[in-house]
């Protein structure tokens, strides 16, 4: 008993110390970084020139790729205070170099060529399925046999459904969904990486209380040394708030696809590693709801010639509206938090 209290503080002391580290670092070097990235970036980041007209004057010469920073500085964190010796900790930083490195080449693209469309969908798509199967059919193995491929329901305790082989393909499409997710709503200063250090938070805890023995006493399942995915998310909270001090309105730099789609790839598989694939839909509703909104501009434009939306991803449909990008932010803030409290029922 001594031994597992002693644990557990030494578990929480590395949470603690990889979302401290994770911080002052992103505080420490955001600032050479941004000057570093404008020198290279004369014209900055692409503006879409569909996209909200006050864009073009708001956010014309702000650099990109700022998503190097959240990426360096968790992964930093990560290596000193998680035992990369466990599975699932591998994984998590082999999925943040991949996409990271993925969604660098696209931003670079973008900037050399002063274009919004940089790599094509479907080679992106590619690389992202790609990956998130090698990572899903490591984590599924590296799972406790008799759980690794059953899908649990929230709030409902002993409801299960084993997808059996089912399992892997499922869970690449939450690794990718997630990734375009995040990727879809990174269109407004500080939207994106305020809504991930809510989403980061509420796994942090989920990922704790897995790890315990008694998980079962919190409505989880027991994940041996899932615990460590707990300092993971740490970090990355850690990463992303400080991060966020750059990209507050007016952002000095943009996240890009570098961060947005490697911080929603591990949002994802955090949420198959803990078993928690559902409840991402939840506490990540807004993610959800960006993705879903410009499926159906999408679909119906292609059906009736005229547009659901006023502009996709919904955020911008409600700039049109005449909201102010800080008021969109701001809700958008809200509802995350709203979504993460109605998620933390499920300890109840």
């Amino acid at each position: 008993m001594l031994e597992l209290m002693s644990l557990g503080l030494a578990l929480k002391i590395r949470m603690v110390l990889a979302f401290v580290v994770a911080l002052f670092l992103s505080l420490l070097l955001g600032h050479p970084l941004i000057n570093f990235l404008h020198e290279h970036q004369k014209k900055g980041q692409p503006i879409r020139t569909d996209g909200p007209q006050s864009h073009l004057k708001t956010k014309q010469g702000t650099p990109t790729m700022g998503g190097i920073l959240i990426l360096g500085t968790s992964i930093i964190s990560i290596l000193l205070f998680a035992n990369i010796k466990y599975h699932f900790v591998w994984v998590s930083l082999l999925i943040l170099i991949i996409y990271g490195a993925t969604g660098f080449l696209d931003d670079y693209w973008k900037v050399k060529r002063q274009s919004s469309n940089a790599m094509t969908a479907g080679t992106k798509l590619f690389l992202q399925f790609l990956t998130a199967l090698v990572a899903a059919s490591i984590i599924t193995a590296a799972t406790p046999r008799g759980i690794n491929t059953v899908l649990t329901f929230p709030f409902f305790k002993d409801l299960f459904l084993n997808l059996s082989w089912l399992y892997v393909p499922f869970a690449v499409v939450v690794i990718s969904g997630a990734s375009n997710g995040v990727n879809l709503s990174d269109g407004l200063d500080g939207l994106a990486s305020g809504m991930l250090i809510i989403s980061f938070s509420f796994f942090m805890a989920v990922a704790y209380f897995c790890g315990l023995h008694n998980a079962v006493d919190y409505n989880m399942l027991f994940i041996p040394r899932c615990g460590e995915i707990a300092v993971v998310c740490s970090a990355l909270t850690g990463s992303c708030l400080g991060f966020l001090y750059f990209n507050k309105p007016k952002a000095k730099v943009f996240m890009g696809d570098t961060g947005s789609l490697a911080l929603g790839a591990i949002l994802g598989a955090i949420a198959v590693m803990t078993k928690h694939e559902i409840i991402l839909a939840l506490v990540g509703g807004v993610f959800v709801v960006e993705t879903v909104s410009v499926i159906i501009q999408v679909v119906y434009f292609k059906s009736t010639g005229k547009r659901f939306f006023r502009m996709a991803p919904i955020h911008h449909h409600f700039e049109q509206l005449g909201w102010s990008e800080k008021k969109v932010v701001l809700s958008f803030w809200l509802a995350s938090l709203l979504l993460a409290a109605a998620g933390s029922l499920i300890f109840i």
